[in-house]
């Protein structure tokens, strides 16, 4: 699955993923390929994108919010 995370001004990560991890007021959750679609506030956390053969990608926020939609994920984050 393809995934975005960004700022305005900024973006932090942008490529092919295995597996994100963020949370939300249910809690922790993570997001595999084939996911529903699906869309979300994130609470403080740190993110966590997981890429094949490569260290996890891993940023601390605040909060943001994130799409999911025919294996794309999009993470906007408000810093």
């Amino acid at each position: 699955m393809q995934v975005k995370v960004h700022a305005p001004l900024k973006v932090y990560f942008e490529g092919p993923a295995n597996s994100v991890t963020a949370e939300n007021d249910t809690g922790p959750f993570d997001i595999l390929p084939g996911h529903k679609n699906f869309m979300t506030l994130l609470k403080p956390c740190t993110l966590t994108v997981r890429v094949e053969q490569r260290p996890d990608f891993e940023l601390k926020i605040d909060r943001g919010v994130m799409h999911v939609k025919a294996d794309r994920v999009v993470v906007f984050l408000d810093v």
